[in-house]
């Protein structure tokens, strides 16, 4: 592949319409007659639906119709399904508990949908739904999740409340290596319930075709093809053939919006039911009750050592929180995302990973940036932290000692993974002099000085990209193949339209797939256009997540580029009278070995839609298909290093100083790519220091139901962050590329923790480290002083 775009930090064309307010999402689209939706949500976090009275809604000004979860039951709406399945440790699937459209029996949390009301106007529906009135017996909320396996129940399917009891890894090898260690470090874990909050909240937008008799659903959609899939195959009976989804610009997804939700699959149903389109779409307050939540996991982590400090076994054991039903992939986050990265990048022997996951009468709990991830780096930080504090090692030397070291690749893990590639001491020592961590000291004291407490932090962390490959995740559970698809098709005047089954929601597509195709056919950038998120225009494809649009969909690009190569050469053999194997093709040129005869790309594509003089048995066109599915996952790997300065008086926490080092391999645009890493440490740094999903334990309702309460970082929360690379590239897929899109996200919060920990002088501080816990620790220590 030539190089003369690929590298290049090229600005994102897609900003040009988002700047000037041109973008068009779903709620900017228009359909004659469209309709609103507004849903009678559940007041209580856990209560059985006794009557449904709709005759005051009815009688309201506009109100078209009122429906409730008895209504799509009858037109045979099944379960939303969780699409991954787990063994237990018994060897039993998980307690799988239905997620009807608009629930039959109780409310489970508080923002469950009860009914919809679908009326002229928004604000005739909203009027309306308050009309609706529901007799409820309210029941007992489960919120804590330390007691709920002993409290009320919530589904029948899953006794005490227990989805499933999991493991992975080899205890008895673990309990060895517990019983002859020098040392063993141990930390009790809180990671935090975090509501995600896009930019754009989601919505839908629902029209049927009585003519046709089909649909077509416009959908804030991660992955419109997959979502089509979950309609058509599990929740309706309508045909994958009579139902077109289409994700136009999407402001923002992190996970949220990779799911099948309860209103998009209600103004489906509802738009025939009413004969006319219907739209919803969510306000803040909604979003805040019923988007997918994300962590919410308590651990004990304890890491075995021997007197060098290299680390003999690790032991996990963590209690889960799913929420009220299981989201599409919600079973697949506290185990084979999470459990599988307990190695991180050290070469720990021995681990062992129980986790429960548990029904709460929370909402629901899924995939967000980094999904799984970031859990496993937090607590293998911070035990890394705790082992170095115990022993009294720098905890740089401690993760020295224990990294997996270049020549040991690939590399098997405890925990079911193969590692392809890496070199993580190099990431740390240029981490290291990017921030002069032998001037620390000096920093601190004179910090002190003013009255401050500095701290530094750091953290290495790996994580698992490109959800791959489908042969590996379909023995984890898994229930789709994760590959990807692309269409390269070339216009009779020589333009190229990129047909791709992933998804683009910030990630920059239009800009790096433009820069592969440009490279790969010679042909100009401004001449390739790359067309997403319609299941009617794009080829079947498995949506935009887990870091996998460039590894996984940009090798599809490449893989059907190479295909238009190949029929190329043919086609420039025959103009030029030449064997094919005599051709060679570079930067948009084919042209016979040793001689200066030669056809370019736009020759070669318009003889190949005017086919006069063209090679027998040769079809006509130049449009070519292709699927990848990748070998192994990608392994993204870095150090992060901060420092922070602490106001003891008033527990302000300010991040003075951040370096990211980060391993992606092959970078296709360094611009998108630290615009990548630093939207991770933006989010990253929230979960440390501000945000905190809390639910009232006695009543159920969510405490932090907006962001008056729900504290989101801000611009004058963060560094100016210092972002270094090295280059280790990807051994399996055709680009080198590894991904970047969650690693900020990963890497934030025990970086952040163990630098505030740091300042303190204390062991650990639990997240989010909020100004008025920072300052409680800070005179706790001053006390003991």
């Amino acid at each position: 592949m030539s190089n003369k775009l690929v590298g290049q930090s090229i600005r994102r064309r897609e900003d040009f319409r988002f700047l000037r307010g041109e973008g068009r999402y779903v709620d900017d689209i228009h359909r004659a007659g469209v309709l609103h939706a507004a849903f009678v949500r559940s007041p209580h976090a856990h209560a059985i639906v006794k009557n449904v009275n709709a005759d005051a809604a009815l009688a309201a000004p506009g109100v078209v119709g009122v429906f409730t979860g008895a209504d799509l039951e009858k037109d045979n709406y099944g379960s939303i399904p969780c699409g991954w399945i787990i063994t237990q440790r018994n060897g039993e699937p998980h307690h799988a508990a239905p997620h009807y459209p608009m629930t039959r029996d109780k409310a489970r949390y508080v923002g469950d949908q009860v009914a919809v009301v679908v009326a002229e106007t928004l604000e005739q529906a909203r009027d309306a739904a308050e009309l609706v009135e529901v007799d409820y017996e309210a029941l007992e909320a489960v919120i804590d999740m330390t007691k709920a396996m002993e409290a009320a129940q919530i589904h029948d399917e899953a006794p005490n409340n227990l989805c499933y009891d999991w493991e992975i890894g080899d205890q008895a090898q673990v309990e060895a290596a517990f019983a002859k260690a020098h040392h063993v470090a141990k930390l009790d874990l809180v990671n935090n319930r975090l509501v995600p909050n896009p930019m754009e909240p989601r919505a839908a937008l629902a029209e049927y075709d009585k003519g046709t008799d089909s649909y077509t659903l416009w959908s804030t959609s991660q992955n419109p093809h997959m979502l089509r899939w979950m309609l058509s195959g599990n929740v309706t009976d309508i045909p994958e053939t009579k139902l077109r989804i289409i994700a136009p610009d999407v402001g923002g997804g992190f996970g949220v919006k990779i799911y099948c939700y309860v209103e998009e699959t209600v103004c489906l149903w509802a738009t025939k039911q009413v004969g006319r389109p219907v739209r919803w779409t969510s306000d803040r307050s909604e979003s805040f009750l019923a988007d997918a939540h994300a962590r919410d996991h308590l651990t004990r982590v304890e890491m075995a050592m021997d007197e060098e400090g290299r680390f003999l076994g690790l032991k996990v054991d963590t209690t889960a929180n799913l929420g009220a039903y299981l989201s599409n992939y919600a079973t697949s986050i506290p185990t084979y995302f999470y459990a599988t990265l307990l190695a991180g990048p050290y070469a720990t022997p021995a681990i062992y990973c129980n986790v429960r996951a548990l029904y709460t009468n929370t909402a629901p709990v899924d995939a967000y940036r980094g999904a799984g991830r970031p859990e496993a780096a937090y607590l293998l930080e911070r035990i890394a932290d705790k082992a170095a504090l115990d022993l009294g090692i720098d905890p740089v030397e401690i993760r020295r000692r224990n990294f997996i070291q270049p020549d040991q690749f690939p590399y098997d893990t405890p925990v079911a993974l193969t590692y392809d590639i890496g070199d993580y001491e190099a990431s740390l020592d240029k981490a290291l002099t990017m921030i002069d961590y032998t001037g620390f000291p000096a920093r601190k004291e004179e910090a002190r000085a003013r009255g401050k407490l500095r701290g530094i932090g750091l953290s290495s962390y790996i994580e698992a990209c490109g959800v791959a490959p489908s042969s590996l995740i379909s023995r984890f559970g898994a229930g789709a193949g994760l590959w990807e698809s692309a269409e390269v098709r070339f216009n009779a005047t020589g333009t190229v339209t990129v047909l791709t089954g992933t998804h683009a929601h910030g990630q920059g597509h239009e800009t790096t797939f433009g820069q592969l195709v440009a490279d790969a056919l010679g042909v100009p950038y401004d001449d390739v256009e790359i067309v997403h998120g319609d299941t009617s225009q794009t080829p079947m494809g498995m949506g935009t997540y887990g870091s996998r649009s460039m590894a996984v969909g940009g090798s599809a690009i490449v893989k059907a580029c190479d295909k238009v190569i190949e029929k190329g050469k043919k086609i420039a053999a025959h103009m030029l009278e030449a064997s094919v194997d005599d051709i060679a093709f570079d930067d948009g040129t084919f042209s016979v070995a040793g001689t200066d005869r030669s056809k370019t790309m736009a020759e070669i594509a318009l003889a190949a839609y005017v086919p006069v003089d063209f090679p027998d048995g040769l079809e006509p066109g130049l449009d070519e298909n292709a699927f990848y599915d990748p070998l192994n996952f990608t392994y993204p790997a870095g150090t992060h290093i901060c420092e922070v300065e602490i106001d003891p008086d008033t527990g302000v926490t300010e991040i003075v100083e951040w370096v990211a080092v980060d391993d992606f391999g092959t970078v296709i645009n360094p611009l998108i790519v630290e615009g990548q890493i630093h939207g991770g440490l933006a989010q990253g740094v929230g979960q440390a220091m501000l945000e905190n999903g809390l639910y009232d334990l006695e009543s159920g309702q969510l405490v932090t139901g907006s962001f008056m309460d729900y504290c989101m970082p801000r611009a004058d929360n963060l560094p100016s962050f210092k972002v270094g690379y090295t280059n280790t590239p990807c051994t399996h897929n055709p680009l080198g590329v590894k991904g970047c899109g969650e690693a900020g996200a990963i890497a934030a919060p025990p970086t952040l923790i163990s630098a505030i920990a740091n300042a303190l002088g204390v062991d650990h501080i639990e997240m989010p480290a909020t100004s008025e816990k920072v300052w409680r620790m800070a005179r706790s220590a001053a006390a003991a002083e």
